[in-house]
């Protein structure tokens, strides 16, 4: 599973305007080895998980993971590294979007993770901004360019191809996939095994019919297990349109031997969001997989979170959590952007996931937008504001002090990071700082006694 909070970019401007004056047309993780990899992010096979922090402006930096969390030793990538296919810069107009999203798995089962990036603006041949998907293999010494392959695909001029980025074993045949969305409509699945020759399995393209939606530009992928198969599933977020307006959309593909195209449900009916996130979980321990998806400009951008319970073939009802629901520390403002980032994992140890919910703009006492996280709890009815936390600069043991503008919360993940057996919670306020902010994880959940700053960003794959 994977979240992440996207920038705007140009393609997904222009397909605003398109659609506002009613245009149809949209823009918007081989050979096999007996052990593939324990972990999706363990890039040189240590047996510890690495940290691969998505970035803007055309690069990434993966952080090696030692026995006690986050080492020192780091590399940063970027389309100048050795190897690696292109060129860094401007992309024939487009800002270089080279590691805007990332996801990791053991692609050829060699037993070392290795890592698909995104460059949804990358000009292929003569094709701007056609974009591109290179796959950086993993190996004894790490993540390296040295002989990285770029997915294939038919260049289109401003297709975006890699807009969105997801692995995930969707066939159940125990060989990770990798799913890729353009800026347009369509979301390819590759399926393993991967090479580093450049070939993969079969490819198959989805698109939503009509009948479903009347338009769905694909914003962001989310995958994980809803029903009780084998097989992993796919939520694709996007902005929809219908009856001439545009809306919040999900749109749910069940994984199995054939991808089948489930339902659309609109998370907001009268916006559109193009930085949702959201976290497959439990949340409610049934056995299904439950889609928690932001909705960060419901209530004037207050903002709220949408869970989407699973179900035996697909997902089925819905309930919203907001600052207004009962138990949560702080109250629903205007421009809080609550449910910004979102991570789930089980923090105090009860069998049942909860969610970390961002709310970078947040006021902290007298300083706008500084921001802060809350945990909400699940439970047997799923996730609620009961026993829940607040952190923020300003909580006694989390260093720094509120600052304006810093947005706190922007990033977050939940994660045994110091691999003390209990799930920590690390916070980020962009990608430019560079920096964390530890919250141990205790057997009853998250603590701010012994928080402290790490120079790894909240940006990786969960």
């Amino acid at each position: 599973m994977f979240t992440r909070t996207s920038l705007h970019r140009p393609l997904a401007a222009a397909t605003a305007v398109a659609l506002t004056s009613g245009l149809l047309a949209l823009s918007v993780s081989a050979a096999s080895a007996a052990t593939p990899a324990k972990y999706a992010d363990d890039f040189n096979g240590d047996g510890y998980r690495d940290f691969a922090s998505a970035s803007t402006g055309g690069e990434f930096t993966v952080t090696y993971g030692t026995a006690t969390g986050p080492g020192t030793t780091t590399k940063k990538f970027t389309q100048a590294s050795a190897g690696v296919p292109g060129t860094a810069g401007d992309a024939g107009g487009y800002a270089d979007s080279f590691g805007d999203d990332l996801a990791a798995a053991d692609l050829n089962r060699d037993g070392y993770a290795d890592l698909a990036v995104a460059d949804s603006s990358e000009k292929v041949g003569s094709k701007a901004g056609a974009g591109a998907v290179t796959i950086l293999w993993g190996s004894k010494t790490g993540l390296t360019g040295t002989g990285a392959v770029r997915l294939k695909v038919t260049a289109r001029a401003d297709y975006g191809f890699g807009d969105q980025i997801e692995t995930g074993d969707f066939n159940g045949d125990g060989k990770a996939d990798l799913a890729v969305t353009d800026g347009v409509e369509n979301v390819y699945i590759y399926r393993g095994g991967f090479s580093k020759s450049g070939t993969t399995g079969s490819v198959t393209k989805h698109t939503p019919s009509p009948s479903v939606t009347d338009v769905l530009e694909p914003t962001g992928l989310v995958a994980g297990k809803v029903t009780k198969d084998k097989a992993t599933d796919l939520f694709v977020l996007g902005q929809g349109y219908h009856s001439d307006k545009m809306t919040q959309d999900v749109w749910f593909l069940r994984g199995g031997s054939t991808i089948k195209p489930g339902k659309v449900t609109v998370v907001d009916s009268s916006k559109a969001d193009y930085s949702p996130t959201g976290v497959v979980a439990d949340f409610n321990k049934d056995g299904y997989g439950d889609l928690a998806v932001s909705d960060t400009r419901s209530n004037n951008s207050a903002g709220s979170v949408v869970v989407w319970r699973g179900g035996s073939t697909a997902p089925t009802t819905k309930y919203r959590l907001s600052q207004s629901t009962s138990g949560v520390a702080t109250a629903a403002t205007k421009g809080d952007s609550f449910g910004a980032s979102l991570s789930a994992g089980d923090t105090n140890g009860d069998g049942y996931p909860d969610l970390a919910v961002g709310v970078p703009e947040e006021k902290v006492g007298s300083t706008a937008t500084a921001g802060g996280v809350h945990v909400l709890r699940g439970g047997k009815s799923g996730l609620t504001g009961t026993n829940s936390q607040w952190f923020s600069r300003a909580t006694a043991g989390v260093p720094g002090t509120p600052t304006e503008y810093e947005m706190f919360g922007l990033l977050v993940r939940i994660r045994d990071i110091d691999r003390d057996g209990d799930k920590d919670l690390l916070v980020s306020p962009d990608y430019y700082f560079g920096t964390g902010v530890l919250l141990p994880g205790t057997g009853s959940g998250i603590t701010a006694t012994g928080a402290k700053e790490l120079t790894v960003v909240a940006a990786f794959p969960q």
